[in-house]
């Protein structure tokens, strides 16, 4: 099932004291339109876990599609706030064509470091609160890309559908994300509006999902677009499957890693659109500070099967009857 949303709202190295990762992309990534000349990316990517994963092919994947011949080197952070401010600092004085930032954290550190070059981003929630554009509609800086804010409420009426009981939503979130910290605002506002409270539970470290999830004594789970917990999504729902609670995630990749179900998120797709205007960019079509903002213009609905049975949990017919993914 889709649902639409306004699109106004996208030479290998190692720093091996740093633990970073670098890497040089494939030659074949590109068409040839801008004259045969080798456009250079840099991509930064602030963890590695599947929905990240998906939105950096896809953007990679968008550039081609768009005739973009990239010579692309990719850095990594590794979910460490240090790698990537070295990450930052090393870029700003390179010779890039573009830059592409991957999450809120990579993003806000490179709109800093890097004010010569254009700054594509995606798996941004809010990029006005993170301070990276002076509007949605009107950027205004050498920075704009897509967004993966997500409908919240909409993710929060199918816990409805599946538990109509449910009364009390825990979410645990990272305490360094100003993504997360936004969500965990828009959940509550949701859960207001339909009835429910939300009890939520911040950490500064993977390895602490697993006991800030046990703490919460709540009906189900939501997860966030929150980068750190989502690395270590396992840890959480298998706190969910004892407690024999749903979890309902904010993206569909979490959702096949054994999430109840959502309305959500395609990363590959939002990063295939943010590679499109960062070869519009290239291409002298479009500069970032008059570029909308944009958003993924549909969503599929996801529902994983095996985990709810799991969980002990009866997921309705109509529901799955629904889903454009089942797992």
């Amino acid at each position: 099932m889709k649902r639409t949303r306004a699109t106004s709202l996208a030479a290998v190295a190692a720093i091996a004291a740093l633990g970073l990762s670098a890497c040089s992309g494939d030659d074949s990534n590109g068409g040839g339109s801008n004259g045969g000349e080798k456009k250079k990316v840099d991509i930064v990517q602030f963890v590695k876990h599947p929905s990240l994963d998906a939105a950096n092919e896809g953007f990679k994947k968008g550039l081609k599609d768009n005739g973009i011949d990239a010579e692309v080197k990719e850095y990594n952070a590794q979910g460490e706030a240090a790698n990537n401010a070295q990450i930052g600092s090393q870029i700003s004085t390179g010779k890039s064509d573009l830059i592409l930032a991957i999450a809120t954290p990579s993003a806000q550190v490179l709109s800093q470091a890097v004010k010569d070059r254009p700054i594509l981003f995606t798996a941004v929630t809010d990029p006005v609160d993170a301070k990276l554009v002076d509007s949605l509609e009107k950027p205004g800086k050498n920075v704009t890309g897509t967004s993966d804010a997500n409908p919240v409420e909409e993710q929060l009426e199918l816990l409805k559908q599946i538990n109509p009981d449910a009364k009390k939503i825990g979410i645990v979130y990272s305490s360094a994300e100003q993504n997360s910290k936004v969500q965990v605002e828009w959940a509550k506002e949701a859960a207001t509006k339909l009835g429910m409270t939300v009890e939520a539970k911040a950490i500064s470290a993977s390895s602490e999902v697993s006991q800030a999830a046990t703490s919460l004594n709540v009906d189900a789970f939501y997860v966030p677009t929150d980068n750190m917990v989502v690395a270590s999504l396992e840890s959480l729902l298998k706190v969910a499957e004892n407690k024999k609670i749903p979890t309902i995630a904010a993206e569909g990749d979490s959702v096949k890693r054994g999430a109840t179900a959502t309305v959500g998120i395609n990363y590959m797709k939002l990063g295939e659109q943010t590679g499109a205007m960062a070869a519009k960019v290239l291409k002298g079509e479009a500069k970032p500070e008059e570029m909308a903002v944009e958003t993924q213009s549909e969503y599929d609905v996801y529902v994983n099967e095996t985990a709810a049975k799991k969980a002990g949990i009866e997921l309705p017919k109509d529901l799955v009857d629904k889903a454009a993914e089942k797992y």
